[in-house]
């Protein structure tokens, strides 16, 4: 398949949903909505605008994989992918947090229970998120940057770190500028949200209760 001219670019890692079309580097549609835990229910409507300013012209989707929402960026693979399967369109994932409006910086999000992460960004190309707690969040932010946060807030409200939303639009530029031979490779990969952390399980005391024998 030839690189689509057009994009359909929807991120629901935040609160703030987000969804823009891209032709060409025009912008067709653009919509933003707030939801707290109700993503699934406040995205359709702006999708279906979206689909219908695309129209009958095949597009790539691409979707923001956070960090954030976990729920919200699973809302996002669900919906993206069923648009894929019915219209045959390439769909590929971009983290949500690689989408600033400069060439090379830094992040500091929050990573829950007092610790925080942080990652470099070059050329739109996230590079490892390692954890950290507040003190080497506060000694890291002094230097470098430019420093972002993706987040609701800037964590520990430090006045070095800029607050950036995640960005449909951008994410979507990100998208058409990629090469056409890049996208079938990204096409193949999983489609997941990023962790920041490997996953927590826990295993059972117990297997089951022990059933008296008749």
């Amino acid at each position: 398949m030839s690189h689509p001219r057009t994009v359909l670019a929807l991120d629901l890692s935040s609160t703030r949903g987000v969804i823009a079309v891209l032709r060409d580097g025009t912008l067709l549609f653009e919509a933003a909505f707030t939801a707290e835990r109700s993503h699934n229910a406040q995205v359709f409507p702006p999708l279906s605008q979206a689909l219908d300013a695309i129209g009958a012209e095949p597009a790539l989707i691409v979707i923001g994989t956070g960090p954030g929402s976990y729920t919200g960026v699973r809302i996002a693979i669900a919906a993206a992918q069923g648009i894929a399967l019915s219209r045959g369109w390439p769909l590929i994932g971009w983290p949500s947090i690689a989408t600033a409006p400069v060439d090379t910086y830094h992040i500091l999000g929050d990573a829950r229970r007092g610790m925080y992460y942080t990652a470099a960004v070059t050329h739109h190309s996230l590079g490892p998120i390692q954890i950290i707690d507040a003190e080497t969040a506060l000694t890291l932010t002094t230097t470098g940057g430019p420093w972002y946060s993706f987040d609701s807030k800037v964590p520990l409200s430090l006045p070095q770190v800029t607050l950036v939303p995640p960005d449909a639009h951008a994410l979507a530029r990100i998208a058409a500028a990629l090469p056409p031979q890049d996208i079938p490779p990204l096409t193949r990969l999983p489609l997941e949200p990023v962790y920041l952390q490997e996953a927590f399980i826990t295993t059972p005391k117990k297997t089951g209760k022990k059933v008296p024998q008749a």
